[in-house]
């Protein structure tokens, strides 16, 4: 049972640095997400090993992208603005791709506004100032 346990835990480890490979690829590469990935990121060392995910919850680049939405369920506009741009351009090429899978072009679009609506009216916005705001009050 240990033997289970070690092998557990040794995936969780490999797939939070995955992860977190990704999500630091995200941060230069505009089509792919560095949010989400950074965010699998933190589940992934939190269930794995408590000095990985200290140290990754005390990086820079968590700070910058995940810190105010873990700690107030809330981004910055630049940080809504530019995930989803990312995730609308990654949706248009698989739409675009989708060409004579139609089915699939309605699950995507949908998915989409979905997507949207749920960052715009769901996260607050954490404004300049850093007083934040909730569009759905």
């Amino acid at each position: 049972m240990e033997f289970l346990m070690t092998i557990i835990k040794i995936t969780w480890i490999a797939l939070g640095f995955v992860c977190f490979g990704l999500g630091t690829l995200g941060v230069v590469l505009p089509v792919l997400p560095t949010v989400p990935f950074y965010m699998a990121t933190a589940y992934c060392f939190a269930k794995s090993s408590d000095r990985l995910h200290d140290w990754f919850t005390g990086t820079r680049l968590y700070r910058k992208y995940l810190d105010s939405y873990v700690k107030n369920r809330a981004m910055t506009v630049k940080t809504k603005v530019s995930l989803l741009t990312t995730s609308s351009i990654v949706m248009g090429i698989g739409f675009i791709m989708m060409e004579s899978v139609p089915a699939a072009r309605v699950i995507l679009f949908v998915v989409w506004v979905c997507h949207i609506l749920y960052f715009v009216f769901r996260v607050k916005t954490i404004r300049e100032s850093g007083e934040s705001t909730f569009v759905g009050d």
